[in-house]
């Protein structure tokens, strides 16, 4: 694909009297009954439809799309036509309960664009007949007038024909985290969707104003639309896990087969019986199944999931836990993920002061500051008079939902509202002592707002704005508590620190106030009363970054992954925001919607390792910047509250949602959402993704080495041409319950404290590599030595065939049990590990020999596993043997890490 071709049509850029024309749409009476009858019928319900549903059988059924379990079922189906009906079920029974467990996990997978229908305006208000009715969201249709309000759902995509003082909430759609204004007009073609001030759009709501619109889209055809088919046409593909436990079930599956073909090779050779084949041949695929695999990734991620539920990470989507610990890009949304989310005053500037404001949000929780010292508007005359024309002109209430406040109203009021509280100033008695008497509300002309209030006899005009408008009509400077006339010194002073503030990235408003001695002298004129103004001050306002989310993108560098900032603010809010978090690196940029739209998907790929943010971008921008990291090798995980981040959650290989200001569209296109809506709980989440791959890889080379044991001694006993020394049962119990039980309880080991500083992991790579198969043949090749020993001890001594099986399996057992908790490191030891640091693995070990005993020493139980019971002296054997491969691996893990030691 080429630089991006929209051909949406240009609503924005036609004059509105064309699209009346083309809509066939009378200005004021709008259209008729009938004729919106007959477009309900051509263009169907305003409504956004799923074009696929996936059923649950279908996701049931992709339960069982893995290699290693087919080689499961192929196994029980071979001991089932062998007769060996408990072998066989207990296998099947194993694959069910897995398939079980994945599939609640993922039933509700596939909801994304359902969720798209919940979030459209349940009603709408239009005139049609040139009269105005209320009817279902459902029933809008193009060419329909829409009346517009304050606290308006949004019905359908459509182009201003009228606006006083509009301006909506479009952070859903678009990502920009402060009210849009809208005006009427024409804009140029190219116009980025989120600079569209001519138009609203579907899903977005009215904060404030009133307005009419011509309907220009519904359903799909609406930016809403648009998004719903992103959200179709991406695709997340399989986790590296899943790719990596698919190749080691293939790689099990030819072993298999080639072990079947020896097997079979030399029972020819020797003459022996077609059944005693087949029961070795049968014994041999069960040694070389860990059969206990599908079971302990399944717990392994599902106690993930518990831990990250801790860490406020609910997962939705079992396998993406451990991808997020292969992570190497993380693209996160700015507002209210790296940001509180909430506008906030961080600094304010009297003539005589400056002042920084702590806290963050709209909590009251903070303090304002100068010169180290805590100061007060009682102690500060010229502070009060600052935060008295904040909390004055000023609609916007506080208010708390569940716990958390929230403001009702404009945000940069409610923003105003919250610094007056820091500074000791009540804004809820203003009301009783100064009530308001009129008011001149802002509009994108004036760019300023007044507020009339009465004092007592006195009348005090309270005036707030664009510092450049509100200076020019101010006369005077506030002076203490007292007034004097403001100089061009003054202004350019207070130019400056608007400046300065601006560079930071800060929201500049300014504060006046004139006084009337006597409320009836107010003049009648708007402009007089606006002028001859007190130049009172200025607030610097932000959606300032988290506390710990600094720390966290320092922790994610420590880890090896790149952070990459996505946010639909301006591009100098951007850079801003991102210098403050060290995202923007030396040598990085920040690039903007506008120039990402007129670079092909190849020019993306190559420029996005040295692009930190991205600013002005729209749904379809974020899924190629995912693609362009995708495409470069990356795993991306990427986050975002808003419907337009839910495509490019999608694609990725783990999308993170939002738990607070999160859409219903971008939870359910999530893998994993985040309940507290803090980047530093990604990078926790992160973590637990790591330390679960690194406890899958325990427990994986746990049970493979055992499984390579059993194959060895079947082999050389085969090889030699000694009687097997294992059985079926014997070997599933083996790989059941003394393999399986420790793995599961090694599946539940504690992360290493290393974990965040070791680079990701290559998704590229196998789970199953060189190392890996040398960590585990040395480990099989000891536990097969032993058990063989024991097996010719036996039958050295006693000759009979059943007491030596039951010697070697016992001997068996006991290595692989104690074996368990030198898996736990590959560097440490056990006594350095601790070996109640895993209490679970302790219990089990305890529990398990206690089992091998009463199987070996309970008549009843001689029949089920062909044993013969053992004297206190066999069994001391037993134990002394088992021990061996534990002190041996010990002693390799003390030598490597001296010579290693020495090299440095």
């Amino acid at each position: 694909m080429e630089a991006r071709n929209d051909p949406r049509p240009l609503w924005h850029s036609k004059p509105l009297d064309v699209l009346l024309r083309e809509l066939a749409t009378d200005s004021v009476r709008g259209i008729a009954r009938e004729e919106a009858a007959r477009r309900l019928g051509q263009f169907g319900p305003n409504r956004i439809e799923s074009a696929v549903k996936v059923s649950a059988l279908a996701i049931f059924l992709g339960q069982f799309a893995s290699v290693v379990i087919w080689v499961l079922l192929g196994a029980a189906v071979v001991s089932a036509a062998l007769g060996e009906a408990g072998d066989a079920i207990a296998i099947a029974a194993i694959v069910v309960l897995n398939a079980l467990v994945g599939f609640i996990q993922e039933y509700r997978a596939e909801q994304a664009v359902a969720a798209l229908a919940r979030m459209a305006s349940p009603r709408a208000r239009v005139i049609r007949e040139g009269s105005a009715e209320i009817l279902a969201a459902a029933d809008v249709v193009p060419g329909d007038l829409l009346l517009l309000d304050e606290g308006d759902l949004v019905a359908a995509d459509a182009r201003l024909a009228e606006a006083s003082s509009l301006r909506t909430n479009e952070a859903a759609l678009t990502g920009e985290s402060m009210p849009v204004e809208k005006r009427v007009g024409e804009l140029a073609d190219d116009t980025h969707v989120a600079d569209r001030s001519n138009m609203v759009f579907m899903g977005t709501s009215v904060v404030g104003g009133t307005g009419r619109a011509l309907v220009v889209a519904t359903a799909r055809r609406t930016e809403f639309g648009n998004i719903a088919e992103l959200l179709e046409t991406a695709e997340s593909g399989l986790t590296p896990l899943q790719r990596q436990l698919d190749q080691a079930g293939k790689r099990l599956l030819w072993a298999s087969l080639a072990i079947v073909v020896i097997v079979f090779v030399l029972g020819i050779l020797r003459s022996v019986g077609l059944f005693e084949m087949f029961l070795g041949a049968v014994s041999l695929a069960v040694a070389a199944i860990p059969e206990g695999l599908p079971a302990v990734v399944t717990v392994a991620l599902s106690l993930g999931v518990a831990r990250m539920v801790r860490r406020n990470a609910l997962v939705r989507r079992l396998h993406s836990v451990e991808t997020l610990g292969c992570a190497t890009v993380v693209c996160t949304d700015k507002t209210g993920t790296l940001t509180v989310g909430q506008m906030t005053a961080r600094r304010l500037v009297t003539p005589a002061t400056v002042f920084t404001v702590t806290g963050e949000g709209y909590a009251r929780e903070g303090a304002i500051f100068a010169d180290g010292h805590e100061r007060v508007a009682a102690d500060d005359a010229e502070l009060f008079r600052l935060l008295r024309a904040a909390a004055g002109c000023n609609d916007a209430r506080i208010a708390e939902r569940e716990g958390r406040p929230y403001v009702v109203g404009d945000p940069t009021e409610g923003a105003l509202l919250v610094a007056a509280s820091k500074g000791g100033f009540e804004p809820a008695r203003l009301e009783e002592a100064m009530p308001k008497i009129g008011a001149f509300p802002f509009s994108s002309d004036r760019k300023r707002m007044t507020v009339l209030r009465r004092e007592g006899e006195r009348a005090l005009v309270l005036t707030k704005g664009a510092p450049e408008i509100v200076l020019a009509r101010c006369t005077h400077i506030a002076d203490g508590g007292a007034t004097r006339e403001i100089s061009e010194a003054d202004r350019a002073k207070a130019l400056e620190a608007n400046a300065i503030m601006a560079n930071d990235a800060l929201r500049v408003i300014a504060c006046a106030e004139r006084v009337f001695e006597r409320h009836e002298s107010i003049p009648e004129s708007q402009d007089e009363i606006e002028s001859n103004l007190v130049f009172l001050g200025l607030f610097g306002l932000q959606d300032p970054p988290r506390a710990e989310a600094r720390e966290a993108v320092r922790k994610c560098k420590r880890a090896g992954i790149r952070v990459v900032m996505i946010t639909g603010d301006h591009p100098d809010t951007a850079r801003a925001i991102a210098r403050e978090l060290e995202i923007l690196r030396h040598g990085d940029q920040v690039m903007a919607g506008a120039e990402l739209a007129r670079i092909s998907d190849d020019e993306l790929a190559e420029r996005v390792p040295r692009t930190a943010a991205y600013a002005r971008v729209t749904a379809e921008d974020k899924l190629r910047i995912v693609r362009g990291w995708k495409k470069r090798g990356a795993v991306v995980a990427m986050t975002g509250d808003g419907v337009n981040d839910a495509p490019a959650l999608k694609e990725a290989a783990i999308g993170i949602a939002m738990g607070i200001t999160g859409t219903e569209v971008t939870k359910e296109a999530a893998d994993v959402v985040i309940a507290d809506d803090n980047f530093a709980s990604i990078v926790a989440a992160v973590e637990e993704g790591r330390g679960i791959y690194d406890n899958i890889w325990k427990s994986l080379s746990y049970l493979v080495a055992g499984n390579v044991a059993e194959l060895l001694v079947m082999l050389a006993a085969g090889v030699v041409g000694w009687p097997l020394p294992l059985l079926p049962a014997q070997l599933l119990w083996i790989n059941l319950v003394t393999d399986g039980f420790p793995a599961l309880a090694l599946a539940t080991d504690p992360i290493e404290p290393d974990v965040l500083r070791r680079p990701p992991r290559r998704p590229q790579s196998q789970i199953m590599d060189r190392g890996f198969f040398r960590f585990v043949m040395l480990r099989g090749i000891l536990a097969a030595s032993v058990a063989l020993a024991g097996f010719a001890y036996e039958m050295q001594m006693r000759g009979d065939v059943d007491a030596a099986r039951a010697f070697a399996f016992t001997v068996l057992v006991v290595e692989e049990l104690l074996r368990s908790f030198s898996a736990r490191s590959t560097t440490r030891t056990i006594w350095e590990v601790g070996l109640l640091t895993n209490i679970r693995l302790f219990f089990v070990v305890v529990v398990s020999f206690a089992l091998q005993l009463v199987i070996v020493q309970t008549p009843v139980l001689e029949w089920v596993f062909d044993t013969r019971p053992l004297s206190v002296e066999q069994c001391l054997v037993a134990v002394g043997l088992g021990v061996i491969p534990l002190v041996v691996i010990q002693a390799i893990q003390l030598t490597v890490r001296r010579r290693i030691a020495a090299a440095r």
